[in-house]
């Protein structure tokens, strides 16, 4: 079971993914989140069946907090926090680490 955002917090940034699949989803993702403070709170629209069990796997991956899906919003919205700790991915495939 995933968990339930129930912060009223408006996001610090919003990725709108209506209409990607998974891939194109992760690297709007990953290029929209380049260069923010740890901390941050972004809040992904994704229409993408796939979105619940994709997102949370790549926050696992990444070291990302995924906080859980967004209650309120007639679109479906999922929420994470971004770390200090973020292991960096590749550009062209986010799901793949960094060469470091």
């Amino acid at each position: 079971m995933n968990p339930v955002s129930h912060e009223p917090a408006v996001p610090d940034i919003t990725v709108d993914g209506t209409g990607l699949l998974c891939v194109a989803l992760l690297m709007r993702l990953r290029k929209e989140i380049h260069g923010a403070e740890p901390g941050t709170v972004v809040h992904v629209v994704a229409t993408d069946p796939a979105a619940p069990l994709d997102l949370p796997a790549w926050c696992h991956m990444t070291g990302h907090h995924y906080l859980g899906p967004v209650l309120g919003d007639h679109r479906p919205v999922y929420a994470l926090r971004l770390s200090a700790n973020a292991r960096p991915t590749k550009a062209d495939t986010p799901w793949s680490p960094t060469d470091t």
